[in-house]
């Protein structure tokens, strides 16, 4: 259950009224501070539709920092929007292995990201050797694009968790079709 309030389109005040152009939970309670919703979506537009990095590579990596997480919200929502992004079934499947240490039909950029993903969540930072891995791969713009979405969703899954946004119903089926495993990854 959320810690916050969530506030109704209707509510909002306004001159704030474009910041719910997407009536989702999360924005219904980051809008209790319109400046922080706005600077939030600043990044996150920058994201989604400035960024030069391939969809399907910015989604694995974001998938890999919610599965990590065990964010219900994050894995949930970016796995609709993935699918609009070109990520399949066969990729989730292979990120859930991959995770694990199984081998998988990922290819060489696919599980660099991913390991990228994995070491930022987990340690912090993604390491030398795995960061000039990429480099052999990615441009420096790329390189800049990935490790900005990577820090920012690690971000996002703790507001997430710390505010218990919930999960909408629509979402809920995502759960259902590949849920978090009982011990944590």
């Amino acid at each position: 259950m959320a810690r916050l309030p969530y506030i109704e389109k209707a509510d909002v005040a306004p001159e704030n009224q474009d910041l719910m152009k997407r009536e989702i939970t999360l924005y219904k309670q980051l809008v209790n501070s319109p400046n922080a919703l706005r600077a939030f979506q600043g990044l996150g537009y920058f994201i989604r539709y400035k960024s030069k990095l391939d969809t399907r590579l910015r989604e694995l990596a974001i998938l890999q920092v919610g599965w990590l997480a065990r964010s219900p919200y994050e894995w949930s929502h970016h796995i609709k929007l993935g699918y609009e992004f070109g990520v399949t079934d066969a990729d989730i499947e292979a990120l859930i292995a991959d995770t694990a240490g199984k081998s998988t039909s990922f290819g060489p950029v696919e599980r660099l990201v991913l390991s990228a993903a994995r070491e930022a969540t987990r340690d912090g930072a993604v390491s030398l050797a795995t960061f000039e891995a990429l480099q052999k791969h990615l441009s420096n713009e790329l390189m800049i694009d990935l490790v900005m979405t990577i820090a920012f969703y690690n971000a996002v899954v703790r507001v997430l968790a710390s505010l218990e946004i919930d999960v909408e119903p629509d979402y809920k089926k995502y759960l259902e079709k590949y849920p978090f495993p009982a011990k944590p990854v």
